[in-house]
This record gives C-alpha cells, structure tokens and sequence, in this order.
C-alpha cells in the first residue's frame, strides 16, 4: 500500500546516499520551513497570512539552491513531507507540516511527490545533502481531545493506537511521553509509540521514505515526547543519521537522549549563547560552563546539532537589533563543536518573535545576497570547511576556551597549525575591548602569521606567540594560520 499511494512506480528510487553520523559532523545545514521559503512561481512580492499556507513549494526551493550553496551551506532541512490536517483553525492551518492526517501521502500545498523526488536529485547533484523532518509523536486534528474522529487518520485509524486525551504537564516525564501535545483547539493525537506494533509501523515506514526520497538524514519532532527505546529502533530503522528535538536547557536531560539517538539539538547551548551575546550584560562565565558541561555530560558534543534560530524559539534580532551582537552570536554558534544549523531568514536578520512571526516568509527580502548577516555566514561556513580539509582531527577536536573576562570569550578548536580560534564578545556595536592572547593558550607559534578572516587583517604574534588583540565596534574575530588561508580564495 504505502509504495501505491506514496509514490508512482516510475518515480520510486533505490539507490539511498544516506551519510553515517561521521559523515554529517562536516556539514553545515539550512533549515528551510517549505511553505516560507520559496514559491514556484519565483514571487518576491506575495504577501503571507503567518497563520495560513503562503505558497512555499519543493519547486520554489529547488529554484533557488544557489542561494542556500553559495552562503557555504552542504545540507538542507526541510519541514515534514506528509500530508497533513486540512483546515483552518483558531490556531492557524497546518502550513509547519506537523499536524499529519495521512503519513502515506504528501503535503500537496508543497508539491507532488515527483517534485520531492527532484528536490532530493536535485541537492545530490550540487553535492549537498537532504534532511527531512519526521513526528513519530502524534497526529493533528481540529477540536477538542475528547471528540477525536480517528477514522480520519492513515494507517492510525483507531483509538486503540492512542493514549487516552491528557494535557501535558512538562514537569512530569510519564505525562509527556503519553499526554497530548496541543490543546483543546487543536488536539495532537498521542500515539503509543512504546508498543511494538506501532514502532514496527514506523520503521517500515521510515525505511521506504527514505528509499522513496534518498533522504541523507532526520531531524525528530518533539523527541522527548516518546519513549526512548522507540527512537532508538526509529533511527535503527532508518539506518541514516537523526538528530532529535529535546526542548529542554538541562544537560544532563538532554545528553541522556543520546544514548538512544545519534544526535540532539543542543538546547542547553542555546540558551547559554543567547544569554551571552543578547546583551552588554550577558554571562561569558555562564557560557563557559555551559560548554564544558556538554563536554563531560554528552557522549558526543560533536554530533549535536549547534544553533542560534529555530521555528519554534524567537529570533535573536527579537532580542537586540545590535549587529556586533548578533554577528558574535552566530559566530559562536556556527564554529562550536557540532553540527552548525542555520535557520532561514537569520541570514537577513529577521526579528519575528512568537510563534508564527518568528516564520516570516524568506521571499520579502528578495534573497538578498548582499545582506551583512548573509556574508557573515558564508565566511564562517568557509572558514569551517577549510579547517576540516587541513586537519583531520578537527572535527572530533573538543574546543575549549582559552581566555575569558566579563565581556570576552577566545575559544580554540583544532590541532597545533590548523587550529582555529574564535574571539566573541559581548560589547556591542558600541564597544571595545583589547588583551593579550597567550602564544601558550592559543598554540600559535612565535612570530607567526595569522588572519583575521572575517576581515581580512594580517597580524604577527611575537617571539613568544602571543598577540595583542584590539577589539573595535565589538566585532568578532576568528584567527587563522596565514600560511593554511593560502589558495583557499577566502581572504
């Protein structure tokens, strides 16, 4: 059934490029939200109800890869592919894609299935990489948990296949594995994952899906809403790399989800960088014990998934539309240790703050190209891509600060040579700054040559290898071997 109503035969693949979790530490990802993104017929102008569809298609992302590549980016995540709950609701209409009606059928407000099928073609020819966003939690339906129609629902079609209606106490880890994400407007349908019928539909399911599209990874929804074993037999299923949602600032809650998936989404980073660099007050020492506690409490810090944005949270520029802050922000973020995530529309430092003004739709900014932010990203993906071709152990390389005061905060990443080291601040636009980088902390040699490359300065370290760093305007730094920037184009 699922190969009949999914996908015609001629449009049926076999051959799956999936990339292991090693593979998918050296990349960079862009989240797309499809319905925002871009429309088939190429508009700049369309306005969009936040609320409802707004016309981003499969097509429309297709059309405009080249702005997604050239920003240095080698993986695109995009939303939930199946077809989903059809209705307008006091919550909106299900243009996020999370709400599923039927898992054997694709959203058609984003496409047929031949335009997913050459979405992914379309990527692998660039070299790049698709991810596809999956819930494995619930389904959607428009009313109140207690008057639930399940025959509406593909192949979840009785109530059986269900927990019975709760709403979700988040202090209570049995309530959220087996309570209702939602409300009584729009009831999410708690699946009982746990049983092994469910989980044995899921992993058929999840395997052809991935066959059908050549899909190279997953991202979970509402990860921590499920039982753990049933993510760890989804993913084995899968046989592809998934990072799940764990929507919690806890390290020790959420590095305890990677025993059972590859990845995670580092919450516990997130907040930490967001309290740091949101503004002139920020802690830089909370930040630096938030990085060495990943360290010690996850199996992997090098498999998470490191971000700044995401659908779900309010955007930086929300916080402060000071540029140096937003500017160090994404720089810590995207040279971290793990997997840089970049959601669309912060290269264009859009503003939008709860939820749906955080999806503003990418097309009103006419994919800019020009955009300070936009540069910004692209230097960093380069750099990052760079430091991965010179040094083979820089990807599994744990950074680690090197100096720290109120307002700064150096980090090293990378091997003796080839080591790259981050210097962010939290001055502002406004702000300036200046110390001395010890040649026995950073790992520079004497009277080396380094670059500045997110400006392109030349500096020399003294016969002891230190550097007198000058901060002005509170930008941020990041320091390279001049001698391995040579032939890369990038300064």
């Amino acid at each position: 059934m699922f190969l009949r109503t999914l996908l015609s035969s001629s449009a049926i693949l076999t051959v799956v490029h999936g990339l292991s979790p090693s593979g998918w530490r050296a990349q960079s990802i862009y989240q797309v939200m499809t319905d925002r993104f871009a429309r088939t017929d190429g508009s700049t102008t369309a306005s969009c109800d936040l609320g409802d569809y707004c016309g981003g298609t499969w097509q429309g992302l297709i059309s405009h890869l080249d702005y997604i590549q050239n920003m240095g980016f080698t993986a695109v995540w995009i939303s939930p592919v199946v077809e989903n709950l059809n209705a307008s609701t006091a919550d909106g209409s299900s243009y996020h894609g999370y709400w599923a009606q039927n898992i054997y059928a694709v959203n058609t407000n984003f496409g047929s299935a031949a335009d997913l099928v050459s979405l992914s073609e379309a990527l692998h020819k660039r070299g790049m990489y698709l991810m596809v966003d999956v819930v494995t939690n619930h389904m959607g339906y428009a009313g109140c948990g207690d008057c639930v129609d399940y025959s509406i629902f593909n192949p979840f079609d009785k109530e059986s296949y269900y927990h019975p209606f709760c709403l979700i106490d988040y202090n209570n880890q049995t309530s959220m594995e087996t309570c209702w994400e939602g409300d009584n407007t729009v009831s999410l349908p708690d699946l009982r994952v746990e049983d092994t019928s469910i989980q044995d539909t899921w992993a058929t399911w999840i395997e052809q899906l991935v066959s059908n599209y050549t899909i190279d990874g997953l991202r979970i929804d509402s990860a921590a809403e499920v039982s753990k074993d049933s993510l760890a037999a989804f993913e084995s299923a899968s046989e592809i790399y998934a990072i799940g949602e764990v929507f919690n600032n806890n390290a020790d809650y959420v590095c305890a989800y990677q025993d059972y998936l590859s990845g995670v989404m580092n919450y516990p980073m997130y907040y930490n960088i967001t309290s740091a660099f949101a503004s002139t007050s920020g802690s830089i020492a909370a930040l630096a014990t938030g990085i060495e506690t990943m360290k010690s409490t996850c199996k992997d810090v090098t498999l998470l998934g490191s971000f700044l944005e995401n659908h779900d949270n309010p955007r930086f520029a929300s916080l402060t539309s000071d540029m140096a802050l937003a500017k160090n922000a994404i720089a810590f973020q995207m040279l971290a240790d793990g997997i840089p995530i970049v959601y669309q529309g912060q290269e264009q430092h859009f503003d939008g703050s709860s939820t749906p003004t955080q999806r503003e739709q990418l097309w009103k900014s006419g994919y800019d190209t020009s955009a300070v932010l936009y540069k910004h990203i692209a230097k960093l993906n380069a750099i990052r891509h760079l430091a991965v071709q010179r040094d083979d152990g820089y990807l599994s390389y744990n950074a680690y600060p090197v100096w720290t005061d109120d307002n700064i905060i150096v980090m090293r990443k990378g091997n003796n040579d080839t080591q790259v080291i981050g210097v962010f601040n939290n001055f502002g636009a406004s702000g300036s700054g200046n110390f001395t980088l010890l040649g026995t902390s950073s790992g520079f040699d004497a009277e080396m040559n380094v670059t500045d490359v997110l400006a392109c300065d030349s500096f020399t370290t003294d016969d002891k290898g230190d550097l007198d760093i000058e901060i002005e305007g509170g930008v941020p730094m990041v320091l390279y071997s001049s001698k391995q920037l040579e032939g890369s184009g990038i300064c």
